[in-house]
């Protein structure tokens, strides 16, 4: 088991779902996300449209959701019978 960072994994899912699993799930929290979202990024209808469905179906274990808010996640390595243990890249 290793600690790795959590940020490039946050950039994706923020890209692929639309929701930013650094903040929590307060009100206050998806106010001022929707704020900052709509600044930032203009989007069209289509692509809202898809995360809207994919923000529908996306669902996290709340131990991951807490390991993504503290940046820090845990990861297993795992390796093929007669393979080293090596994890780079």
């Amino acid at each position: 088991i290793v600690q790795i960072d959590a940020q490039p994994y946050l950039q994706w899912y923020l890209k692929k779902y639309g929701v930013d699993l650094r903040s929590k799930k307060g009100k206050g929290a998806k106010k001022e996300a929707g704020k900052e979202e709509e600044e930032v990024e203009k989007q069209s209808r289509h692509v809202i449209f898809k995360l809207k469905a994919r923000e529908a179906k996306q669902k996290m274990d709340p131990a991951v959701e807490d390991q993504f808010q503290s940046g820090r996640l845990l990861a297993s390595v795992a390796s093929r019978p007669g393979q080293s243990g090596r994890c780079d890249g």
